[in-house]
């Protein structure tokens, strides 16, 4: 039987891994792909298109994290759904792979149950959108049909999941958010995603819009959660 549900990279330089992974999700109805390295991983990423990677933090060479990121910096990859799989688990370890650029982060080691949770959850949060009107604030333009972000003009690099959370927070202005409603709203119904992930995610937000001097938008409410407003 042919898979149909979207193809999976595994990048990890344990053989015995790979095959407990490619086994799993070739069971849930994906396609398996697998990688030792950075190297090897992009080659597979230009031939055949995955639609997640599964990024083992400690790679050979370059590491999985410096990886990340580079796959970030790539039109080819920017937008590319991304979960980090290591062994470390300190918070900063955490926040570190996520600023990276990973979407999620799950921790060595797992079961096959989890994984396959966080696999659908993250394919479900990158599914187009169902709105396609585009959105206007201050000069900020959001086009979801395109999945393009131009302030006063000038394109500006997200990531996915910013890209999401600016749609959101654009689709619902002046209205003071939790983080359990933006986990909601922008990650979909998943128990597996902390809400520390919404701040570091709201620091990458920022990041990508201040060269235009919006990230002023995206306003702190103190002991409340988050708002986009025009307002001071």
């Amino acid at each position: 039987m042919q898979n149909s549900r979207g193809k999976v990279l595994i990048v990890d330089d344990e053989a015995a891994i790979r095959q407990m992974i490619c086994l799993a999700v070739t069971r849930a109805g994906y396609a398996c792909l697998e990688a030792a390295d950075a190297g090897e991983a992009q080659a597979r990423i230009i031939n055949d298109t995955p639609d997640v990677v599964l990024l083992d933090w400690m790679l050979p060479g370059v590491s999985g994290v410096e990886y990340a990121r580079r796959l970030r910096r790539e039109k080819l990859t920017q937008h590319l759904p991304i979960i980090m799989l290591t062994a470390r688990t300190e918070e900063e370890d955490k926040v570190r792979g996520l600023e990276s650029g990973a979407d999620d982060y799950i921790t060595k080691p797992f079961s096959t149950r989890e994984l396959l949770a966080r696999i659908n959850a993250i394919l479900r949060r990158h599914a187009p959108l169902v709105a396609d009107v585009p959105v206007e604030a201050e000069g900020l333009v959001l086009d979801p049909a395109t999945h393009r972000v131009s302030a006063n003009g000038q394109s500006l690099a997200l990531g996915p999941t910013e890209f999401r959370l600016l749609h959101f927070f654009m689709t619902y202005p002046e209205r003071v958010h939790t983080r359990e409603r933006l986990l909601n709203g922008v990650w979909g119904d998943n128990v597996y995603v902390e809400e520390r992930t919404v701040d570091v995610h709201i620091r990458r937000l920022r990041k990508a819009l201040t060269p235009s001097a919006h990230d002023r938008l995206i306003q702190t409410v103190r002991g409340a959660g988050y708002r986009f407003s025009a307002q001071g």
